[in-house]
């Protein structure tokens, strides 16, 4: 690796940016590839391009024909979970398991301590202060549990209009509804919020806080993945 490429390669894992290394097996020239642009020696065409953004997708570094060898340095899976409450407290070391860092933000103090969350980022700002300053990207799932709009709606608006690969929101069709209707106000297309995931979770049956954290790292895990959409949310 040259000292050209090992720089971009560090530059783009500071900024949490997806990058793959191309690398002819036989010659051993490389090229980092991080959004469009390419760093090094090796030429990339454009099925060379496709299957790493491929790669990235799957989050597996791969061949590519018989020389080339495609790395994947994906930026780590995040979950900003807004509101400190019974279902965060179960939720949150689920999804650590499953590899993510795992980030509470709730500006009620008594609420967000490390007492209740132990091991774990708290951000004690209001939601949407909170969301921007936590930085969203491609790797990172929203969830917001307080059931509250004053708490909720300013972390969704930040989050629909982020990169975030998931966002879900705790509610009945009923308080759903009501949300859409307040993000249509706000401005938000139907597009935008199609992108919300609510009711929160696959349909289990989901009753207890764990439970229902279960379903939505289910969910989570589904729209990573890529999986079909087989079972749908609970009414």
């Amino acid at each position: 690796m040259t000292p050209e490429i090992f720089s971009a390669l560090q530059q783009a894992r500071a900024e949490k940016r997806a990058a793959v290394l191309v690398t002819n097996l036989e010659s051993g020239q490389q090229a980092l590839l991080t959004g469009g642009e390419a760093v090094g020696a090796l030429p990339l065409d454009d099925d060379i391009r496709a299957a790493a953004q491929e790669a990235i997708q799957s989050d597996k570094s791969q061949r590519f024909g018989e020389r080339l060898f495609l790395q994947v340095f994906n930026p780590p899976l995040r979950l900003a979970i807004v509101g400190a409450v019974h279902i965060a407290q179960a939720l949150a070391p689920m999804a650590q398991l499953a590899g993510y860092e795992v980030t509470i933000i709730d500006p009620r103090r008594a609420w967000a301590t490390a007492e209740r969350f132990p091991g774990l980022t708290l951000i004690d700002l209001w939601p949407d202060e909170g969301l921007e300053a936590f930085a969203i990207d491609h790797r990172t799932a929203v969830i917001t549990l307080t059931h509250d709009p004053k708490l909720d709606d300013p972390a969704l608006q930040v989050a629909l209009r982020s990169p975030a690969f998931y966002i879900g929101a705790l509610g009945s069709k009923r308080t759903h509804a009501k949300r859409v209707a307040r993000l249509t106000e706000a401005g938000f297309t139907g597009p935008e919020i199609a992108r919300l995931h609510a009711p929160l979770g696959l349909a289990i049956g989901a009753k207890s806080p764990a439970e229902i954290g279960l379903s939505a790292l289910a969910q989570m895990t589904q729209v990573l993945r890529g999986a079909p959409a087989l079972i749908r949310a609970e009414g």
